[in-house]
């Protein structure tokens, strides 16, 4: 299990119940470590209460474009996406630069 705070920015926090920021223990499958991937699986399965939702987050299996998803202040491309490791501590920000109009 790993303590990250997670952060929906940018209008994302409407389909988190209009709450910004949560601390989550994200528990590992099969005594694994765990990924930025399993923290999506995590967001997905148990945190988006509409199914119609997951369409506004979750594209191709991946984070939607349009998105911007940090972990620590940095762009997740540049820490290896999905893979990463996260750690004890580790914030992720996940920022819509999509707006209507």
């Amino acid at each position: 299990m790993v303590n990250v705070k997670v952060e929906f920015l940018g209008g994302l926090d409407v389909i988190f119940e209009k709450q910004r920021t949560y601390k989550l223990n994200v528990p590992s499958k099969d005594d694994s470590e765990v990924t930025v991937g399993s923290l999506i699986d995590y967001i997905v399965e148990n945190m988006i209460k509409n199914p119609r939702d997951k369409d506004v987050f979750i594209e191709n299996d991946t984070i939607r474009p349009g998105i911007l998803t940090l972990i620590n202040d940095t762009d997740w491309e540049l820490e290896g996406e999905k893979d990463y490791v996260l750690e004890d501590g580790d914030i992720l920000s996940f920022t819509s630069t999509l707006h209507g109009g």
